[in-house]
């Protein structure tokens, strides 16, 4: 063979060295073997496989950001709320077997007062709100909220705080004759209400604590003394 030139073969006078070059051409010309294909199958599944991951996750991702604004979106119109109602506290007293005694009750994992605002209605008037801490049926903590407007038949009940480890209030009580003051689990004075409250709300290690200050503050000793304003009573 010269060059790419296939050597002169006859047989029968007939010429078919070209026939053989288009012969070794078609040979040369291979398909993929099984080995290929399934490797090429493989990887296209694969590719797919992880271009579903990517979107789920990126779905996830979506889900989760939303319901995380949703949250805090709830948390603080929650905290609005309690902030607003405690803020507009009335020192409302009471009489009982002829004493005088405010309607506060102040414990760890509940709360008793009485005030001008109202979550329902929104309206001004006075209205007796119960906070209490209860347990849901996973054991996380959720606030719970009644209203009885005062000489209203019926009232209503709510959640504010939802799935919290742990929920709690606190109450500074300040000594007359002393210069600081201290926070406590109970509030035991009918004859004063607190300055302010401080609600916790505890998820893991983190302790998000609001301090809540008493718009009206109310002494009943104040009260009975001359030219002090007086504290309203109910009978």
């Amino acid at each position: 063979m010269h060059g790419d030139k296939w050597p002169m073969v006859k047989e029968n006078g007939r010429d078919f060295s070209r026939f053989r070059f288009h012969v070794s051409r078609l040979t040369s010309r291979r398909g993929f073997t099984l080995l290929e294909l399934m490797v090429a199958i493989a990887l296209i599944g694969l590719i797919v496989l992880i271009l579903s991951a990517a979107m789920r996750l990126g779905f996830r991702s979506v889900a989760s950001g939303e319901n995380r604004i949703e949250y805090i979106e709830r948390m603080r119109t929650s905290l609005n709320d309690i902030e607003y109602q405690i803020q507009s506290q009335i020192p409302l007293a009471i009489s009982e077997n002829g004493e005088k005694k405010y309607v506060f009750k102040g414990e760890k994992d509940s709360l008793e007062f009485a005030t001008n605002y109202s979550i329902f209605s929104g309206q001004n008037g006075y209205v007796m709100v119960a906070y209490t801490v209860k347990p849901d049926d996973n054991g996380k903590k959720f606030l719970s909220v009644t209203e009885n407007a005062v000489g209203v038949s019926g009232g209503g009940e709510t959640r504010l705080l939802n799935i919290h480890d742990g929920i709690s209030f606190e109450y500074f009580y300040k000594d007359p004759t002393a210069e600081k003051g201290d926070w406590v689990d109970t509030w035991t004075d009918t004859t004063t209400t607190p300055e302010k409250v401080r609600l916790h709300i505890v998820d893991g290690k983190r302790d998000l604590a609001t301090i809540i200050p008493m718009r009206a503050k109310g002494s009943l000793t104040q009260a009975a003394a001359p030219g002090t304003a007086s504290t309203p009573a109910i009978r």
